[in-house]
């Protein structure tokens, strides 16, 4: 079992698919803290309905974003967390949060990366007119949505699509692959190779 801190921004649907992959008892881990960069989060909500502590910040926390990591870093340690799960999160990791758990921070990004990083990803593959985008999930390190990739799922952008109906299929991915991937943690599969790449044995 692997212990999971989760950082969040927003509604937390992506907390919620893995509680319910929890619950369905198909990912051998706990959830020790959710963190949230706005006290507002409805993810903060959903933490609470589940009994899991949590922490929130607020926009003047990150006034000084290396003190803001340095203490997120500091709550998730005496949390006992094995590994940091970004889950909608819309702030940078930065070095007090990479040094602590290196190679141990996920992060899922709603694009086929290294195509469309950035924090409008749906909207820019839409935009752009391609007939495939997708989601991947890999380690964040201190290159934004650049780190080693874990896994990735691809999904169609077919006539009659709307950005909406696009976000809704991408979202629907996100919530089976996150968990999939982490159970893959869980179970020890996943290592880094001296060229960079991820291997899952």
């Amino acid at each position: 079992m692997i212990r999971l801190g989760v950082l969040l921004s927003g509604s937390g649907t992506n907390l919620q698919a893995i509680l319910d992959a929890l619950e369905a008892g198909v990912l051998d881990a706990s959830v020790e803290l959710v963190v949230s960069s706005r006290p507002d989060a409805y993810g903060l909500k959903r933490a609470e309905a589940a009994g899991i502590p949590t922490l929130a910040l607020t926009r003047k926390s990150y006034d000084d974003p290396v003190a803001a990591d340095e203490h997120i870093a500091r709550a998730l340690k005496q949390a006992g967390v094995d590994y940091v799960v970004m889950a909608g999160y819309m702030r940078r990791v930065r070095a007090p949060l990479l040094a602590a758990f290196p190679q141990r921070i996920v992060n899922i990004h709603p694009a086929l990366l290294p195509s469309f990083v950035g924090a409008h990803a749906i909207a820019d593959a839409f935009a752009y007119g391609v007939k495939l985008t997708g989601v991947t999930v890999h380690l964040a390190n201190e290159d934004y949505d650049k780190g080693p990739i874990i896994a990735q799922r691809a999904v169609v952008i077919e006539e009659g699509d709307t950005l909406e109906t696009l976000e809704q299929k991408i979202h629907s991915i996100e919530h089976v692959l996150y968990p999939e991937v982490l159970q893959l943690l869980a179970q020890g599969r996943v290592s880094i190779g001296n060229d960079g790449r991820v291997a899952i044995r």
